[in-house]
């Protein structure tokens, strides 16, 4: 099993950037895929990035593709999400995700069914 927490959202302008971090507790981190999910206040959580356990691949939304960079550390145990360019909307609260990785998959696999979760960072960008 095991915990995230999420840090490093906050407030910005439309133009500007953030890098929020999301720290895993456990020994076995770099067995989890991990991803970054949002949801805005009214609409359904969506997927943003993902990257596969080794760091080899990552995997982005057609949204943030070239503005957004996932990356990670296994001897840290963290996972950034470098925001560049941010946008009004991509106000929201961001997600910290993971699911264990026994074997390189299709990129969908990516996307979505992951296992745990963290309790959110805030990102508010305002024009």
């Amino acid at each position: 099993q095991v915990r995230l927490v999420e840090s490093g959202g906050g407030s910005v302008q439309t133009g500007e950037s953030l890098r929020p971090s999301c720290a895993a507790s456990g020994r076995t981190f770099s067995s989890y895929a991990m991803g970054w999910f949002r949801q805005a206040p009214g609409k359904e959580r969506e997927f943003v990035a993902a990257i596969s356990r080794t760091g080899s691949n990552t995997y982005y939304a057609d949204s943030v593709k070239g503005r957004f960079t996932i990356s990670r550390d296994n001897a840290k145990n963290t996972v950034d999400l470098e925001m560049n360019s941010l946008k009004p909307e991509d106000t929201a609260v961001y997600y910290c995700a993971a699911k264990e990785e026994v074997k390189v998959y299709y990129s969908r696999w990516y996307y979505s069914q992951y296992n745990y979760w963290g309790q959110g960072t805030q990102v508010t960008v305002s024009s």
